[in-house]
């Protein structure tokens, strides 16, 4: 299994009343796969799934596995802060159909790069899925170095990693180690055609929940070595970037969301897009929309 493209990385929709909305995530699901979307994660942060209730994990990713039908690979996300624990939820996953688990670096407790080693290794051996590694040090507090990725690419069942550090020269150690068994990823939009005129296979990218078929096309262009196009695609992106990170992800993109007609909101304690940045929506979301129309027609 070699992952690669653009992977997008689902917000969860709401109802107004802040249950799942079954009908949105549908919508949202099948605009992915009209955009040329290469692979999809459910419940990863950008998912909110530490605010998901077991049962409405389940929901959302069986919902998904039917959908998509195999057309791409569905990946959960599974990392919790406990080796145990993550090797339930990556047994569930498996059982709910999920292609491959996406596995964030155990947040909170900050465990030492051995003990990243011997987690990896324990989840790989016991989770029963293909293990995609993922490091955010901004969301969990541990910075996974790229000699624990090397340490662990060897193993069968660990098949990739995101890498979220937007630094050029972790990205070049990363490559390094990048093979048929082992993708490397960028799971930082705003950096990620750099990223991928570098060498990596794909993006796990939260934009994409918003332009599915212009960041599929970004992908497409930088992977290809189309230079010119793909800076000039990056650079009409790059307002849509910097609203997404005006405030923490999720937020901004289920504005965004909210906007076409997915999704009502959040889950506290995160909140509503602030009044400081609520004037950019209407300008974004009309760049968001002409993009995909250009991208769309292109596609067709």
């Amino acid at each position: 299994m070699h992952f690669s493209g653009s992977i997008t990385a689902l917000a969860t929709p709401f109802t107004a009343d802040g249950a799942l909305d079954l009908d949105a995530w549908q919508r949202l699901i099948e605009r992915q796969l009209a955009a040329g979307t290469s692979a999809l994660v459910v419940a990863g942060s950008t998912g909110e799934a530490a605010a998901l209730e077991d049962e409405e994990y389940d929901t959302l990713l069986q919902r998904a596995v039917a959908l998509v039908a195999g057309r791409v690979p569905v990946i959960a996300g599974t990392g919790l802060s406990n080796t145990a624990k993550t090797i339930r939820q990556t047994r569930r996953a498996a059982a709910l159909g999920a292609a491959a688990a996406l596995v964030v670096t155990p947040p909170y407790v900050r465990p030492t790069q051995a003990g990243l080693i011997a987690h990896y290794r324990a989840v790989a051996d016991e989770g029963g899925l293909p293990v995609i590694l993922y490091n955010v040090p901004g969301r969990t507090g541990v910075d996974m170095q790229p000699e624990v990725a090397a340490a662990l690419a060897p193993h069968p069942m660990v098949v990739g990693l995101k890498e979220a550090v937007a630094d050029p020269d972790r990205m070049a150690a990363l490559l390094a180690l990048k093979g048929p068994g082992f993708a490397i990823l960028s799971g930082d939009d705003p950096t990620a055609l750099r990223a991928l005129e570098a060498g990596a296979d794909g993006v796990i990218s939260v934009a994409s929940n918003v332009v599915p078929a212009a960041f599929a096309r970004l992908v497409a262009l930088g992977r290809a070595g189309e230079h010119d196009a793909a800076a000039g695609l990056d650079a009409r992106l790059r307002p849509v970037y910097d609203f997404l990170g005006c405030e923490p992800n999720p937020i901004p993109a289920k504005a965004l969301l909210a906007a076409m007609g997915i999704g009502h909101g959040l889950r506290l304690p995160l909140l509503p897009l602030g009044e400081a940045h609520a004037a950019d929506l209407a300008p974004v979301h009309e760049r968001v929309l002409a993009l995909e129309v250009e991208a769309l027609a292109v596609r067709r």
